[in-house]
């Protein structure tokens, strides 16, 4: 039996939620449902995989059990880009060595992206949900120039769609003076997480059913399969797919694979678009790891500026309002360096949001005893990893041998993490010696 020690606890509201309108959540789950398949998790991950099994097979009975509400957890925390290209512009991470795995990404963020562009185009959702606009890479150095450079170089040799930009060139886009360089990639798919997932979620339809205010406190197996049990109800079904990403560990699975971190967003009031040149709607990521992501979106009130920074380590999967105040005064400033035509603008909404990492950056994926499978620890970019490993983790419960499923199954295993205090120490520090080398960026 693994019996749950924590269950998800999250400090402020994102912009992305307390922009939209109030949810009224599903029902939680009450008695007992026999179904094929039990989901733990509605995120990224979770609702793929019941979307993709409502595919291979639409009379599979599938509950989904989410322990708060759509979209406020993880996922409505994210920045919303679905790349379809490796993220850091680095030649540590995307060398001439490393062509292979460049592709197997490549493959796992476009599957991701097939998902949300087909349902974007079923359902009908405007670009308000999604916006197929690609994404900028930015650096405001000669070191972040140089990796814009090198970053192109690997992309011409992919044979990869892309475009360079000059300091004038990158200023047209964003209306800052500071950036040196950038570079387009026209294959991103940006969303608006909170209200993409809440989509996701209100398009499955019966057998697939959606429990909300449905915390798992306990799964056990059973013959002939698994027993799930929520505080007011109970699940009997045939294979489970775990989808809840670090919370996996609270049910004592995965014990020293997993580093927690969280990342930091704030997000401006309303500004008049005529104070800032340049489009009104573009999404950039930094040259260098650990820099500063920025979106600008555009709105009927006026345009809104994303700064996402800081990254720190929890152990304990939480966060407290201490936490992102000191992440806002660092975005605060990034925001002034980047804006300076933007004095007086204030940050309306400021969060913070968990990843799950493993020491070797790779994924927690497959069936890890019969019947139970695993879609865990995204590494960050958590719109595609985990969009594509729910996907796979759906392939794998049916047994279809998709390449997407050869593709996670071929990952190396997570390698073992140092023991506390040492953990802690050193991924503390480590986090801060990334930033330190990002600089400015």
């Amino acid at each position: 039996m693994y019996v749950a020690t924590k269950f998800p606890k999250n400090s402020s509201f994102s912009a992305w939620v307390a922009m939209l309108p109030a949810r009224i959540p599903t029902l939680p789950l009450e008695g007992a449902v026999t179904v094929d398949v039990a989901i733990i998790g509605a995120g990224f991950a979770g609702l793929s995989a019941a979307r993709r099994l409502s595919q291979l097979d639409p009379t599979l009975r599938v509950a989904i059990l989410e322990a708060g509400v759509v979209a406020e957890g993880a996922t409505g925390r994210n920045s919303g880009f679905i790349i379809d290209l490796p993220h850091e512009v680095s030649s540590e991470d995307f060398g001439g060595s490393s062509t292979d795995r460049a592709k197997r990404d490549i493959t796992l963020y476009r599957t991701a992206i097939g998902l949300a562009t087909d349902m974007a185009q079923e359902y009908g959702w405007g670009h308000d949900i999604i916006d197929p606009c690609g994404r900028y890479s930015v650096a405001i150095s000669e070191k972040g120039d140089a990796h814009i450079k090198a970053y192109a170089r690997q992309l011409q040799g992919l044979n990869e769609s892309h475009e360079i930009l000059d300091a004038r060139g990158i200023h047209e886009v964003t209306g800052s003076q500071l950036y040196t360089s950038g570079l387009y990639m026209p294959g991103t798919v940006m969303v608006q997480p909170a209200a993409y997932i809440r989509a996701v979620a209100d398009s499955l339809r019966n057998p697939v059913t959606l429990y909300e205010h449905s915390a798992v406190r306990s799964f056990d197996r059973q013959p002939g399969g698994w027993s799930v049990k929520t505080s007011k109800g109970t699940v009997t079904a045939k294979r489970i797919i775990l989808a809840n990403n670090g919370h996996a560990q609270s049910f004592g699975l995965f014990p020293g694979q997993l580093l927690h971190v969280f990342t930091y967003a704030s997000m401006s009031e309303p500004f008049d678009p005529r104070r800032l040149n340049g489009k009104r709607d573009w999404a950039a990521t930094p040259a260098l790891p650990m820099g500063t992501t920025v979106r600008r979106l555009s709105g009927a009130e006026g345009d809104r500026i994303l700064i996402r920074s800081r990254y720190s380590y929890h152990a304990g999967l939480e966060i407290n309002e201490g936490h992102v105040r000191s992440a806002g005064r660092v975005h605060d400033g990034k925001f002034a360096d980047r804006f300076p035509n933007l004095t007086g603008v204030k940050m309306q909404y400021r969060w913070g949001g968990p990843m799950a990492l493993t020491w070797n950056s790779v994924p927690i994926f497959g069936e890890i005893e019969p019947g139970l499978f695993a879609a865990c620890a995204c590494n960050g970019l958590g719109a595609s990893k985990s969009t594509a490993a729910g996907i796979a983790a759906a392939e794998a419960v049916v047994g279809l041998k998709s390449p997407l499923v050869e593709v996670f199954s071929n990952y190396d295993s997570p390698k073992n993490l140092p023991p506390q205090p040492f953990l802690s120490i050193g991924a503390k520090a480590d986090l801060r010696l990334r930033e330190w080398r990002a600089g400015r960026e």
